[in-house]
């Protein structure tokens, strides 16, 4: 059994996986949606300025709290590895780091990066802006599950202890 700091520890980044991934599917069922049928230049400009405004202290704060949460659960679950929730804690941690961090990382940082640079009323700009919407749309979809999964997954981890 789970118990004490193991317990509040798993919770609170289980918590943070959830928010992280409601942050995500705002994104993905509605956002994404809303700034395609902006068209080009005002799309282009609002999401740049999304981009801008994204990285404030409390969002950094709640997504690199819970990848630093996920990497203390996944190696606390080595500590207690004949525990039931072991295993769950492991994967869960990792499913988030992966799905989420990594996928943010190596996809969707470079893609916003790359459209700050663009004019919203360049030669180039609807081109680009509809391979960005498509790209970066079906790509959250996927980080917005993992984060799901992971919340889930440390919530069962929290149930069979």
């Amino acid at each position: 059994m789970i118990d004490g700091f193991f317990y509040v520890l798993t919770l609170l980044t289980a918590l943070g996986c959830g928010l992280t991934a409601g942050v995500f599917f705002g994104f993905s069922s509605f956002v994404m949606k809303a700034l395609a049928r902006l068209g080009s230049p005002a799309g282009i400009a609002a999401m740049q300025s999304i981009n801008r405004e994204a990285p404030t202290p409390l969002f950094m704060a709640a997504l690199l709290g819970t990848a630093l949460g996920c990497v203390a659960v996944a190696v606390s679950s080595l500590f207690i590895w004949d525990e039931p929730a072991a295993v769950y804690m492991l994967v869960g941690g990792l499913v988030y780091l992966v799905g989420t961090m990594l996928l943010t990382i190596a996809y969707h940082i470079p893609r916003n990066e790359a459209l700050a640079g663009v004019d919203p009323d360049g030669a180039e700009a609807a081109d680009h802006w509809q391979r960005y919407v498509s790209g970066w749309t079906g790509w959250n979809h996927v980080r917005t599950g993992a984060a799901l999964a992971a919340a889930a997954i440390l919530t069962v981890a929290l149930r069979v202890s």
